[in-house]
């Protein structure tokens, strides 16, 4: 009878084994089961959208274009960026800056005659003057310093027009609640590109800086579309059209001066204005 109701556990060595036996299975059965569950990474069936919403930052920071404003350009800035490619050298017949003989009779017509001149374009016997000297994208009035300040240089009195001050950019409240706006704003999609990777828009560059002189044949461009006056062009080679494009040219069939007169243009956008022009007499 006394044995019935002996306990298992004989010797000392038996208790310290029940004891740790106690404390280990309990223990790895639960690091089995949390490993069960959070086996699986995590999001993986989450939709793109959920896991980009998730992760978005708290606020974006949003840079003004390094180009700054329109038409804040002074007369002598526009010089140099698009006016001298011409008037240093004397191209397509235009008169050079300083040189009194060449500005006097222009200067006769009068300052309004001479911007109209150089904001329309114009061509007469003594030479061609492109729109806006081939740069499409300056304003008008940045085109009238620009002639006031060549015709200063031979001898004119005339007045830049006035640059307006840019307008205030008004300052946002320092408090916490534009800034949990933000936060609370989904991130905008980013824009798509304009074009593919690689790929200019030949035709947006030509209507932009080309169009001056090649929709009318100033200064002897070889006008769009015109299969008999590009034909011989295209014979020499692509790669001599290029050359002439990017760097200029003067010879006996006509003026053509670098880039068009927008010496800001990139040589990979010239070569696409080219291809364009090229393609459209084949």
């Amino acid at each position: 009878m006394t044995e019935e109701h002996s306990s298992p556990i004989k010797t000392p060595k038996q208790l310290i084994i029940v004891v740790l036996l106690a404390f280990a299975v309990p223990i790895t059965l639960a690091a089995l089961v949390s490993q069960l569950v959070t086996s699986g990474e995590k999001g993986i069936h989450e939709d793109d959208s959920k896991v980009l919403a998730r992760i978005q930052p708290v606020a974006t920071v949003v840079l003004a274009e390094a180009s700054g404003p329109k038409g804040m350009l002074s007369g002598e800035q526009v010089y140099a960026q698009v006016c001298k490619t011409c008037h240093d050298t004397g191209l397509a017949g235009a008169p050079k800056l300083g040189d009194k003989a060449a500005w006097q009779a222009r200067i006769a017509q009068g300052e309004a005659t001479m911007s109209q001149h150089a904001i329309a374009g114009f061509q007469g016997k003594g030479g061609a003057m492109p729109a806006k000297g081939g740069n499409a994208d300056l304003t008008d009035d940045e085109v009238r310093r620009a002639v006031a300040f060549m015709a200063n240089k031979a001898g004119a009195t005339w007045k830049e027009p006035a640059i307006a001050a840019p307008a205030a950019v008004a300052a946002a409240p320092a408090s916490a609640a534009p800034i949990a706006t933000a936060a609370a704003a989904p991130i905008p999609a980013a824009p798509a590109p304009a074009a593919a990777a690689g790929k200019l828009d030949g035709k947006k560059i030509f209507e932009a800086s080309c169009a001056a002189c090649h929709a009318t044949g100033i200064a002897g461009a070889p006008k769009f579309g015109d299969k008999a006056a590009w034909t011989p062009r295209i014979a020499q080679g692509v790669s001599v059209l290029y050359t002439h494009a990017i760097s200029g040219f003067q010879g006996k069939g006509g003026v053509m001066p670098p880039k068009g007169g927008n010496v800001a243009l990139p040589d990979p956008d010239v070569k696409a204005a080219v291809d364009y022009m090229v393609a459209a007499v084949k």
